[in-house]
């Protein structure tokens, strides 16, 4: 019983240490240790040890960190806990644990922790690439490796090092050594790999109209929260070429045309001689809306927009809506109205160059920063809508995300929210300015705009997945091709 005490001890430390390492604690050094604990506790565990093991450090990991889920879907926290949790379980029983080859093991580790994060930032419902490894590493040193193998190669990353720290407290000094010199040559080519280039400079603001963390559309005046952003923009300081405004605070029925607030918005950029790009929510009927990112031009009038096409489930779309709403009853507080599905390209046209636009959410995936930059966006925008969140995960996590992408796709960052955290982020993945939660302010600055793609834009995820398969495959051919070591036989003494 106190064996398997300490065990479960362990795995949980293992998830609290990688959670620690997750924003807003941002300890990013743990989630190395926090892998080299989960390798010594499969290390000679059956699958069934392994599964229920791995599946106690993933609990540990996502409980604190997606805490926030429970204020958006209260049913929906402890079932994505279970769910993501048995994914690393899986994961776990993935890995040959027969100590007597640990050097199998510490092929199929990376590999299969690979596998767990990128299972749970696509399934189900599309994903929820939440506290995630890679985001750990956003400000660390590893963090340029998405440069060259996307966020998911990030998350490899860590594991190699776990894989490190493990067999050197094996000391298995080759093994760890091997382990740690692969990590720095990812690291080294992802320093000189081939990068965007800057086609010209223009001046960029952020706005943030501020407001009390926890507000809700249900339960806020929506002009108030409009107002607020016009009051902002009263700060900015012309000539300016780019204004960037977040997520849903042009909240409207009907097209945005048939409404006042459309004349605001449009004076609004006439005024500043600039290009506006504003989060509008268009409700369409009693069942749909849409959420756009409408362009508005120097002298006034309306230019493109871009739907958004990667929705948050049960935020603004409730999968399997009529067995959930049944299940969750009359005052679950899920959305009424689910968000159309847009389908075009995520790039907007503009006199200040061509924006690639991940609203949101979409900022999380690292598909949609790479379909707008590949359809010739020179800048990221994300305007987005953390408002309602309790706590500030989200919002960190999010900075997180968008240096990520940053680097992913070399491109400069605009982050917009209306209570924050809204921020700049260079190409490097370093944030230049970030708010504070709730206030009202307006960052400004000259950004570049860039041309050119990185290894990462081009190629996607997809490698580093079947690199991770091709791994674990490895693992276990190679284990089941070798036999256990035979025990020597007991000699039976003779009587005397």
């Amino acid at each position: 019983m106190r064996t398997r005490l300490r065990t479960a001890a362990a795995a949980i430390l293992a998830g609290l240490l990688l959670a620690a390492a997750v924003p807003p604690f941002g300890w990013w050094p743990l989630a190395f240790i926090g892998v080299a604990l989960w390798d010594r506790l499969l290390a000679g565990a059956s699958a069934k040890a392994r599964f229920v093991r791995s599946w106690l450090m993933a609990a540990a990991w996502f409980a604190p960190t997606m805490l926030w889920m429970a204020g958006l879907t209260a049913i929906g926290y402890p079932i994505a806990i279970i769910v993501f949790s048995a994914m690393v379980g899986l994961a776990g029983m993935a890995v040959p644990g027969r100590s007597e080859q640990a050097w199998i093991r510490w092929l199929a580790v990376p590999g299969a922790f690979t596998l767990a994060e990128i299972t749970r930032w696509t399934f189900p419902f599309g994903g929820v690439p939440l506290a995630t490894t890679a985001m750990s590493q956003a400000a660390a040193p590893l963090g340029q490796i998405a440069r060259v193998l996307c966020a998911i190669g990030v998350v490899f990353a860590v594991a190699v090092v776990g894989v490190a720290l493990s067999a050197a407290w094996e000391r298995r000094w080759l093994m760890a050594g091997g382990a740690l010199a692969l990590v720095v040559a990812l690291w080294g080519i992802a320093m000189v790999a081939p990068r965007g280039h800057e086609v010209g400079v223009i001046r960029a603001a952020v706005v943030q109209g501020g407001g009390p963390q926890g507000t809700r559309a249900a339960s806020t005046d929506a002009r108030v929260v409009f107002q607020r952003h016009l009051d902002a923009s009263a700060a900015i300081e012309t000539p300016v070429d780019l204004v960037l405004w977040p997520e849903n605070v042009v909240d409207v029925e009907g097209p945005i045309g048939a409404n006042r607030e459309n004349a605001a918005l449009s004076a609004l950029a006439e005024h500043l001689n600039t290009t506006l790009v504003a989060g509008i929510t268009e409700g369409v009927d009693s069942k749909t809306f849409l959420n756009v990112a409408q362009v508005y031009l120097p002298d006034g009038s309306i230019g493109e927009r871009y739907e958004k096409v990667r929705r948050v489930p049960f935020g603004e779309y409730v999968p399997m809506r009529s067995l959930i709403e049944w299940a969750a009853g009359p005052n679950s507080g899920l959305p009424s109205r689910d968000a159309h599905t847009g389908t075009e390209p995520a790039v907007l046209h503009t006199p200040a160059g061509a924006l690639a636009v991940a609203i949101s959410w979409e900022i999380f995936f690292t598909n949609r920063g790479r379909d707008g930059v590949l359809h010739g966006g020179e800048i990221l925008l994300n305007p987005t809508n953390g408002s309602s969140y309790w706590l500030t995960e989200v919002q960190s996590q999010q900075v997180a995300s968008s240096r990520l992408r940053a680097i992913e796709n070399d491109r400069w960052v605009l982050q917009a929210a209306p209570t924050g955290f809204s921020a700049i982020v260079t190409p490097e993945g370093r944030v230049m300015a970030r708010t504070s939660i709730s206030e009202q302010a307006v960052l400004e600055q000259p950004v570049g705009k860039r041309a050119g793609e990185t290894i990462a834009t081009r190629i996607g995820p997809d490698p580093m997945v079947g690199a991770s398969i091709a791994l674990v495959a490895l693992a276990w051919w190679l284990a089941m091709g070798r036999p256990m070591p035979r025990r020597p036989a007991l000699r039976r003494s003779r009587s005397s």
